[in-house]
């Protein structure tokens, strides 16, 4: 396995889309190695079913242009942070070797994005532990611990900590998100309503994206936060 430069954690199938799919598609543009890991199969959505978002999650990940994305399996709603679960993930970082880790907001409205934000933090301290041994496709595997940890922003507001200008990649980002095409608006489902098929989320959508592109003087931009100040060492970096 090539050495990632970014591994992006998401609790469900989409949440990755939804919230930082402009800075995966802007990275792998420049020539960085992005992963992707998806906790559960986001099996209790109340549109479609796993098999489906298996399905609609292959699309997206050839649509951002992603090579390695796993689903370790977990169980949709109900996942916690005791020791197999952070074995788990810390299996993935050790196997990936991730410089930097995105994963879910600390707080938000589905309670599994918070439980997965934590979780993937927690495991990412644990993976540089020298003494936790673990073995991944029959590998011995060393520690390693990822230099930062940013968490996306999802469905709650929250301020960001820095912005990454994601505009000529918008459109491409936006078909990532309609390969979910079973959780949104379609005047013909018979489903339930949720927050997210509504006819008016794609805009809102957008609408968040302009706003903290406004912020920073360009048209879209994706917001984090840090788990520690973010360094540069160069002023004119920063936009």
């Amino acid at each position: 396995m090539i050495k990632h430069d970014i591994l992006a954690f998401a609790a469900h199938p989409d949440d990755v889309e939804l919230a930082c799919s402009g800075t995966i598609i802007s990275h792998i543009q420049q020539g960085y190695q992005v992963a992707i890991v998806d906790l559960t199969a986001g099996e209790l959505g109340t549109r479609g079913n796993k098999e489906i978002r298996a399905q609609e999650s292959l699309l997206a990940s050839q649509i951002l242009g992603v090579k390695h994305r796993i689903n370790l399996g977990l169980e949709d709603g109900f996942f916690e942070a005791d020791k197999n679960t952070l074995l788990k993930v810390i299996e993935q970082i050790r196997h990936f070797k991730p410089d930097i880790i995105l994963c879910n907001a600390l707080h938000d409205r589905h309670p599994d994005h918070a439980r997965a934000g934590a979780l993937v933090a927690r495991a990412a301290f644990l993976s540089g532990l020298h003494k936790i041994k673990t073995t991944y496709q029959n590998n011995t595997q060393q520690a390693w611990r990822p230099q930062s940890i940013y968490h996306y922003i999802q469905d709650r507001w929250i301020n960001p900590d820095f912005l990454i200008d994601i505009s000529p990649y918008f459109e491409q980002r936006m078909k990532s998100v309609m390969a979910y095409a079973s959780q949104f608006y379609n005047p013909q489902s018979i489903e339930p309503d949720t927050p997210i098929s509504s006819q008016h989320f794609l805009q809102q959508l957008e609408g968040r994206m302009m706003q903290w592109g406004r912020l920073i003087n360009v048209k879209y931009a994706e917001g984090f936060t840090a788990e520690r100040p973010v360094g540069i060492n160069n002023l004119k970096q920063l936009l």
